[in-house]
């Protein structure tokens, strides 16, 4: 058993250079979201969920993105609703949220 159940890191890298970046598309916000709901879920801590911030993931095209380990499943959000969805369903409930899937093939 690892020490914490989920893993879910939000990218928040913002680029100076004007490319697409998650950053300026509201990650801080949706990341900041994420920690509450899963602290009033009860889930956060050891044996629940950890909720991290991260640098660039490399997938800038669908931004802003998530991703859930240890399953490795990568989420694009666009509101809170979408965040709350991804902590009920795939961090409570163990059901990836297929609507917030993003593409495979969506990279830099």
């Amino acid at each position: 058993m690892s020490y914490y159940e989920h893993h879910i890191f939000f990218c928040l890298n913002q680029r100076e250079n004007g490319e697409a970046c998650c950053a300026d598309q509201g990650a801080k916000a949706a990341f900041d979201h994420c920690k509450g709901a899963v602290k009033a879920a009860g889930i956060a801590g050891p044996g629940g969920v950890r909720v991290n911030k991260a640098g660039c993931l490399d997938r800038c095209a669908g931004g802003p993105v998530a991703v859930v380990y240890p399953e490795g499943v990568w989420y694009t959000y666009v509101d809170h609703d979408d965040i709350d969805e991804i902590v009920t369903s795939h961090l409570q409930g163990g059901r990836v949220v297929e609507r917030l899937l993003l593409a495979p093939d969506i990279g830099r």
